[in-house]
Protein backbone atom coordinates (compact mmCIF):
# COMPACT_ATOMS: atom_id res chain seq x y z
CA UNK A 1 0.00 0.00 0.00
CA UNK A 2 1.05 3.59 -0.14
CA UNK A 3 0.84 4.78 3.43
CA UNK A 4 -0.14 1.36 4.79
CA UNK A 5 1.18 -1.96 3.51
CA UNK A 6 -0.94 -5.09 3.68
CA UNK A 7 0.25 -5.69 7.13
CA UNK A 8 -2.40 -5.54 9.68
CA UNK A 9 -3.71 -7.28 12.71
CA UNK A 10 -2.11 -7.84 16.03
CA UNK A 11 1.18 -6.08 16.61
CA UNK A 12 3.13 -9.28 16.01
CA UNK A 13 1.33 -9.97 12.74
CA UNK A 14 1.35 -6.38 11.57
CA UNK A 15 4.95 -5.77 12.49
CA UNK A 16 6.22 -8.89 10.77
CA UNK A 17 4.24 -8.32 7.61
CA UNK A 18 5.09 -4.66 7.27
CA UNK A 19 8.71 -4.66 8.13
CA UNK A 20 6.06 -11.15 4.34
CA UNK A 21 11.58 -25.21 4.12
CA UNK A 22 11.41 -24.15 0.60
CA UNK A 23 10.96 -27.38 -1.36
CA UNK A 24 13.36 -28.21 -4.21
CA UNK A 25 15.34 -24.99 -3.87
CA UNK A 26 19.13 -24.98 -4.07
CA UNK A 27 20.68 -23.15 -1.09
CA UNK A 28 23.95 -21.24 -1.45
CA UNK A 29 26.49 -21.03 1.39
CA UNK A 30 26.34 -17.23 1.48
CA UNK A 31 22.89 -16.16 0.42
CA UNK A 32 20.22 -13.49 0.66
CA UNK A 33 16.43 -13.24 0.41
CA UNK A 34 16.78 -13.38 -3.37
CA UNK A 35 15.90 -16.33 -5.55
CA UNK A 36 16.31 -16.89 -9.29
CA UNK A 37 13.68 -18.92 -11.14
CA UNK A 38 14.66 -20.24 -14.56
CA UNK A 39 12.21 -20.00 -17.44
CA UNK A 40 12.91 -21.56 -20.83
CA UNK A 41 14.53 -18.38 -22.16
CA UNK A 42 14.78 -16.02 -19.18
CA UNK A 43 15.22 -15.60 -15.43
CA UNK A 44 12.67 -14.22 -13.00
CA UNK A 45 14.25 -12.93 -9.80
CA UNK A 46 12.19 -12.97 -6.60
CA UNK A 47 13.44 -10.57 -3.93
CA UNK A 48 11.77 -10.80 -0.52
CA UNK A 49 10.97 -7.36 0.82
CA UNK A 50 10.88 -5.81 4.25
CA UNK A 51 8.53 -2.86 3.80
CA UNK A 52 10.08 -0.72 6.56
CA UNK A 53 13.82 -0.60 7.28
CA UNK A 54 16.26 1.73 8.96
CA UNK A 55 17.85 4.28 6.66
CA UNK A 56 21.33 2.82 7.21
CA UNK A 57 20.34 -0.71 6.18
CA UNK A 58 22.32 -1.85 3.15
CA UNK A 59 20.63 -3.92 0.47
CA UNK A 60 22.66 -6.78 -1.03
CA UNK A 61 24.62 -5.86 -4.15
CA UNK A 62 23.27 -8.98 -5.85
CA UNK A 63 19.78 -7.43 -5.73
CA UNK A 64 21.13 -4.48 -7.73
CA UNK A 65 22.51 -6.96 -10.26
CA UNK A 66 19.07 -8.54 -10.60
CA UNK A 67 17.54 -5.09 -11.06
CA UNK A 68 20.00 -4.23 -13.84
CA UNK A 69 19.24 -7.51 -15.63
CA UNK A 70 15.49 -7.07 -15.37
CA UNK A 71 13.50 -5.57 -18.22
CA UNK A 72 10.64 -4.81 -15.83
CA UNK A 73 10.18 -4.54 -12.07
CA UNK A 74 7.12 -6.16 -10.48
CA UNK A 75 5.75 -5.22 -7.05
CA UNK A 76 2.65 -6.11 -5.07
CA UNK A 77 1.07 -2.95 -6.50
CA UNK A 78 2.12 -0.61 -9.31
CA UNK A 79 3.80 1.98 -7.11
CA UNK A 80 5.07 4.43 -9.69
CA UNK A 81 1.55 5.03 -11.02
CA UNK A 82 -0.04 5.21 -7.57
CA UNK A 83 -2.05 8.39 -7.03
CA UNK A 84 -1.37 9.31 -3.41
CA UNK A 85 -4.49 11.43 -3.05
CA UNK A 86 -6.66 8.69 -4.52
CA UNK A 87 -4.96 6.14 -2.23
CA UNK A 88 -5.67 8.26 0.83
CA UNK A 89 -9.28 8.72 -0.26
CA UNK A 90 -9.72 4.98 -0.74
CA UNK A 91 -8.14 4.24 2.65
CA UNK A 92 -10.56 6.60 4.34
CA UNK A 93 -13.53 5.26 2.37
CA UNK A 94 -12.83 1.71 3.50
CA UNK A 95 -11.38 2.51 6.91
CA UNK A 96 -13.78 5.07 8.35
CA UNK A 97 -16.94 4.22 10.28
CA UNK A 98 -20.34 5.47 9.10
CA UNK A 99 -21.62 8.73 10.54
CA UNK A 100 -22.91 8.30 14.07
CA UNK A 101 -20.68 5.29 14.86
CA UNK A 102 -17.46 5.38 16.86
CA UNK A 103 -14.55 3.05 17.49
CA UNK A 104 -15.33 3.09 21.21
CA UNK A 105 -18.92 2.15 20.48
CA UNK A 106 -17.81 -0.82 18.38
CA UNK A 107 -15.33 -2.02 20.99
CA UNK A 108 -17.33 -1.54 24.18
CA UNK A 109 -16.20 0.33 27.33
CA UNK A 110 -13.54 -2.10 28.60
CA UNK A 111 -11.83 -2.64 25.25
CA UNK A 112 -12.09 1.05 24.37
CA UNK A 113 -10.30 1.94 27.63
CA UNK A 114 -7.45 -0.42 26.69
CA UNK A 115 -7.15 1.16 23.25
CA UNK A 116 -7.23 4.64 24.77
CA UNK A 117 -4.37 3.76 27.15
CA UNK A 118 -2.32 2.08 24.41
CA UNK A 119 -2.82 4.97 22.01
CA UNK A 120 -1.74 7.47 24.65
CA UNK A 121 1.51 5.52 25.17
CA UNK A 122 2.21 6.16 21.49
CA UNK A 123 1.26 9.81 21.80
CA UNK A 124 -2.03 9.43 19.93
CA UNK A 125 -5.26 10.80 21.43
CA UNK A 126 -8.24 8.47 21.18
CA UNK A 127 -10.13 11.27 19.44
CA UNK A 128 -7.80 10.82 16.41
CA UNK A 129 -8.98 7.21 16.08
CA UNK A 130 -12.62 7.72 17.00
CA UNK A 131 -13.96 7.36 13.43
CA UNK A 132 -11.55 4.57 12.39
CA UNK A 133 -12.67 1.02 11.84
CA UNK A 134 -10.63 -1.32 14.08
CA UNK A 135 -8.41 -2.57 11.21
CA UNK A 136 -7.31 0.95 10.32
CA UNK A 137 -6.75 1.84 13.98
CA UNK A 138 -4.59 -1.29 14.37
CA UNK A 139 -2.47 -0.45 11.33
CA UNK A 140 -2.10 3.18 12.37
CA UNK A 141 -0.92 2.35 15.89
CA UNK A 142 1.38 -0.43 14.68
CA UNK A 143 3.02 1.78 12.10
CA UNK A 144 3.52 4.53 14.68
CA UNK A 145 5.15 1.99 16.97
CA UNK A 146 7.50 0.88 14.19
CA UNK A 147 8.39 4.49 13.39
CA UNK A 148 9.30 5.00 17.06
CA UNK A 149 11.71 2.07 16.70
CA UNK A 150 13.52 3.91 13.91
CA UNK A 151 11.99 2.01 10.98
CA UNK A 152 11.13 4.09 7.96
CA UNK A 153 8.79 3.20 5.06
CA UNK A 154 10.91 5.38 2.77
CA UNK A 155 13.90 3.13 3.54
CA UNK A 156 11.97 -0.05 2.72
CA UNK A 157 12.94 -2.27 -0.17
CA UNK A 158 10.12 -1.19 -2.50
CA UNK A 159 10.74 2.51 -2.04
CA UNK A 160 14.43 2.13 -2.83
CA UNK A 161 13.79 0.23 -6.05
CA UNK A 162 10.91 2.53 -6.92
CA UNK A 163 13.37 5.45 -6.87
CA UNK A 164 15.81 3.53 -9.08
CA UNK A 165 13.14 2.53 -11.58
CA UNK A 166 11.70 6.04 -11.85
CA UNK A 167 15.19 7.50 -12.40
CA UNK A 168 15.99 4.84 -15.02
CA UNK A 169 12.55 5.02 -16.71
CA UNK A 170 12.17 1.29 -16.04
CA UNK A 171 8.58 0.08 -16.04
CA UNK A 172 6.97 -1.10 -12.80
CA UNK A 173 3.89 -3.33 -12.86
CA UNK A 174 1.72 -4.66 -10.01
CA UNK A 175 0.47 -8.13 -9.11
CA UNK A 176 -2.67 -6.65 -7.55
CA UNK A 177 -4.32 -3.30 -6.91
CA UNK A 178 -4.45 -1.12 -3.82
CA UNK A 179 -8.22 -1.56 -3.79
CA UNK A 180 -7.77 -5.34 -3.65
CA UNK A 181 -5.28 -5.03 -0.77
CA UNK A 182 -7.39 -2.68 1.30
CA UNK A 183 -10.52 -4.65 0.50
CA UNK A 184 -9.01 -7.71 2.20
CA UNK A 185 -8.72 -5.79 5.44
CA UNK A 186 -12.02 -3.97 5.20
CA UNK A 187 -13.90 -7.23 4.61
CA UNK A 188 -12.66 -8.88 7.81
CA UNK A 189 -15.45 -9.41 10.36
CA UNK A 190 -15.68 -6.59 12.94
CA UNK A 191 -15.02 -8.98 15.85
CA UNK A 192 -11.80 -10.17 14.23
CA UNK A 193 -10.76 -6.59 13.53
CA UNK A 194 -11.34 -5.72 17.19
CA UNK A 195 -9.31 -8.76 18.27
CA UNK A 196 -6.43 -7.57 16.09
CA UNK A 197 -6.51 -4.12 17.54
CA UNK A 198 -6.51 -5.26 21.16
CA UNK A 199 -3.77 -7.83 20.67
CA UNK A 200 -1.65 -5.34 18.74
CA UNK A 201 -1.58 -3.21 21.86
CA UNK A 202 -1.04 -6.17 24.20
CA UNK A 203 2.02 -7.26 22.19
CA UNK A 204 3.47 -3.81 21.51
CA UNK A 205 6.33 -4.37 23.95
CA UNK A 206 7.48 -7.46 22.02
CA UNK A 207 7.60 -5.70 18.67
CA UNK A 208 11.22 -4.57 18.70
CA UNK A 209 12.61 -8.03 19.46
CA UNK A 210 10.46 -9.73 16.84
CA UNK A 211 11.18 -7.17 14.15
CA UNK A 212 14.93 -7.50 14.81
CA UNK A 213 14.57 -11.28 14.42
CA UNK A 214 12.72 -10.78 11.17
CA UNK A 215 15.30 -8.41 9.71
CA UNK A 216 18.20 -10.65 10.79
CA UNK A 217 16.62 -13.66 9.06
CA UNK A 218 15.84 -11.55 5.99
CA UNK A 219 19.45 -10.34 5.71
CA UNK A 220 20.78 -13.90 5.44
CA UNK A 221 17.88 -15.36 3.48
CA UNK A 222 17.18 -17.83 6.30
CA UNK A 223 14.02 -19.36 4.82
CA UNK A 224 13.44 -21.71 7.76
CA UNK A 225 13.63 -18.88 10.30
CA UNK A 226 11.40 -16.67 8.16
CA UNK A 227 8.83 -19.46 7.84
CA UNK A 228 8.87 -19.95 11.61
CA UNK A 229 8.35 -16.23 12.21
CA UNK A 230 5.52 -16.19 9.71
CA UNK A 231 3.76 -19.06 11.47
CA UNK A 232 4.25 -17.36 14.83
CA UNK A 233 2.79 -14.12 13.49
CA UNK A 234 -0.41 -15.92 12.54
CA UNK A 235 -0.89 -17.75 15.84
CA UNK A 236 -4.45 -17.20 16.95
CA UNK A 237 -5.47 -15.97 13.49
CA UNK A 238 -6.22 -19.03 11.34
CA UNK A 239 -8.86 -16.95 9.54
CA UNK A 240 -6.08 -14.75 8.15
CA UNK A 241 -3.75 -17.32 6.64
CA UNK A 242 -5.73 -17.80 3.44
CA UNK A 243 -6.80 -14.20 2.68
CA UNK A 244 -3.54 -12.49 3.60
CA UNK A 245 -1.00 -15.09 2.42
CA UNK A 246 -1.86 -18.33 0.64
CA UNK A 247 -4.73 -17.07 -1.53
CA UNK A 248 -2.69 -14.11 -2.70
CA UNK A 249 0.32 -16.31 -3.43
CA UNK A 250 -1.82 -18.57 -5.63
CA UNK A 251 -3.35 -15.55 -7.35
CA UNK A 252 0.16 -14.33 -8.23
CA UNK A 253 1.27 -17.67 -9.63
CA UNK A 254 -0.41 -17.28 -13.04
CA UNK A 255 1.16 -13.88 -13.90
CA UNK A 256 4.55 -15.11 -12.67
CA UNK A 257 4.31 -18.16 -14.93
CA UNK A 258 3.42 -15.85 -17.82
CA UNK A 259 6.61 -13.88 -17.12
CA UNK A 260 8.60 -17.14 -17.07
CA UNK A 261 7.40 -17.86 -20.60
CA UNK A 262 8.89 -14.63 -21.97
CA UNK A 263 12.37 -13.74 -23.22
CA UNK A 264 13.10 -10.76 -20.93
CA UNK A 265 14.14 -11.03 -17.29
CA UNK A 266 11.97 -9.74 -14.44
CA UNK A 267 12.63 -8.63 -10.87
CA UNK A 268 9.66 -9.34 -8.57
CA UNK A 269 9.67 -7.66 -5.15
CA UNK A 270 7.07 -8.84 -2.62
CA UNK A 271 6.94 -9.21 1.16
CA UNK A 272 9.43 -11.90 2.12
CA UNK A 273 6.84 -13.94 4.05
CA UNK A 274 5.01 -14.50 0.74
CA UNK A 275 8.01 -16.37 -0.64
CA UNK A 276 8.91 -18.91 2.03
CA UNK A 277 7.25 -21.94 3.56
CA UNK A 278 4.46 -24.25 2.47
CA UNK A 279 2.16 -22.48 0.01
CA UNK A 280 4.76 -19.73 -0.42
CA UNK A 281 5.46 -18.54 -3.95
CA UNK A 282 8.72 -20.51 -4.10
CA UNK A 283 7.00 -23.70 -2.94
CA UNK A 284 4.23 -23.25 -5.51
CA UNK A 285 6.74 -22.72 -8.32
CA UNK A 286 8.88 -25.67 -7.20
CA UNK A 287 5.80 -27.89 -7.24
CA UNK A 288 5.28 -26.83 -10.86
CA UNK A 289 8.75 -28.09 -11.69
CA UNK A 290 10.63 -24.80 -12.01
CA UNK A 291 14.32 -24.75 -11.12
CA UNK A 292 14.97 -22.30 -8.29
CA UNK A 293 18.30 -21.11 -6.96
CA UNK A 294 18.86 -18.98 -3.90
CA UNK A 295 21.36 -16.17 -4.52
Amino acid sequence: MSSFRISTGACRLAALLVVGCVANVAIADDHHSLWAVKGQHNTVYLFGSVHLLRAGEQLPAIADDAYRNAGKVVMEIDMDDLDQQAAQKLTLQLGMLPAGETLAGQLGPEAAAKVDAGAKRLGVPMTMLSQFRPWLAAITLTQLNLLKLGLDPQAGVEQRFLAKAVADHKEIIGLETLEEQLGLLASLPPKLQAKFLLQSLDEADETQHEVEEMIAAWRTGDAAALEKLGKKSLEGYPELYAPLLSNRNRHWLKPIETMLAEDRDYLIIVGVLHLVGKDGVLDLLANKGYKIEQR
